[in-house]
């Protein structure tokens, strides 16, 4: 069996423009069996409103995955593995949404609250990520840039339609206009999909402060390019800063890498490989 190796990182920030930051971020990874996760929402619903509603989903969501790893889902075959994790997700995000629903009826300060989400969770070389607005997942590895996420917004159906181009979009006036939110109706659907990693690759989660400014390609060429991965973090929310910083950015990264271990035993037995430089990847929880 091939040994795989996750870490993660992740940071928010409030940007250079509001005065609260409304996004809300977590990670995790473990260090006993190759599960990881990244949680982001992007609130929305003025004062005070949108920073309750972001944490509240990304702490429901939390909970549910830290409850995921127990001998019930480990005894269980790979298939029924992937089963349980995205029947965890739907509930999750469920259960958020009416902690948001609960918390708007209880209190008519935040009546207007909801919020974005986007969560991608690995499981050994199973990715499956599920999203609602427009907070985005991306997939680098050697074969480029993927977008596994199709924003749930005005400019995207409009982009879908042939009326605007991409380039188009970035300058819409309707451009944070979202069409499926957290915390807005009784039900609400969350769009998931999975895939099977067979080779190394980063994952970034991030909110749309920061693909306000930088396209896919210069996303693309961030993650390709500066090192260690984990950092790339960092890089995206000084970037979004210098250029403006008109919203809260908040970006996650989780770094898959797989190896085989035929080929881990060979290093193992060879007297002449080698040896490795240390792991200088830095793993920080916040800056």
């Amino acid at each position: 069996m091939d040994q795989i190796s996750l870490a993660v990182n992740g940071r928010t920030d409030i940007g250079q423009v509001r005065e609260e930051n409304e996004d809300s971020i977590r990670w995790y990874a473990s260090a006993d069996q190759p599960f990881a996760y990244i949680v982001i929402a992007d609130g929305m619903g003025g004062y005070t409103g949108g920073a309750t509603a972001s944490k509240i989903a990304a702490e429901t969501v939390q909970f549910h995955l830290e409850d995921l790893l127990k001998h019930t889902f480990l005894s269980c075959t790979p298939e029924q593995q992937q089963l349980i994790l995205r029947a965890t997700l739907i509930d999750a995000i469920n259960s958020a949404n009416n902690a948001l629903l609960n918390t708007k009826n209880t209190n008519p300060h935040f009546a207007k609250m909801g919020t974005t989400i986007v969560v991608a969770v690995m499981w050994h070389d199973f990715l499956i990520v599920a999203h609602i607005g427009d907070s985005r997942a991306y997939l680098w590895n050697n074969f480029g840039l993927q977008r596994l996420t199709r924003d749930h917004s005005v400019v995207q159906e409009m982009i879908d339609s042939g009326q605007i181009t991409e380039e188009q979009a970035q300058h819409s006036s309707v451009r944070n206009h979202i069409t499926r939110a957290l915390g807005v109706s009784n039900s609400v659907e969350a769009e998931i999909n999975s895939w099977k990693l067979t080779e190394n690759a980063l994952l970034l989660l991030c909110t749309d402060g920061l693909t306000e400014y930088l396209d896919d390609y210069a996303i693309e060429r961030v993650l390709a390019t500066h090192r260690p991965a984990l950092e790339c973090v960092y890089r995206f929310i000084d970037d979004a800063n210098r250029m403006g910083g008109r919203d809260n950015i908040s970006a996650g990264i989780l770094e898959y890498s797989s190896q085989p271990a035929a080929q881990l035993l060979a290093q193992e037995q060879s007297a002449t490989q080698r040896p490795k430089s240390p792991d200088v990847t830095i793993r920080k929880a916040q800056r």
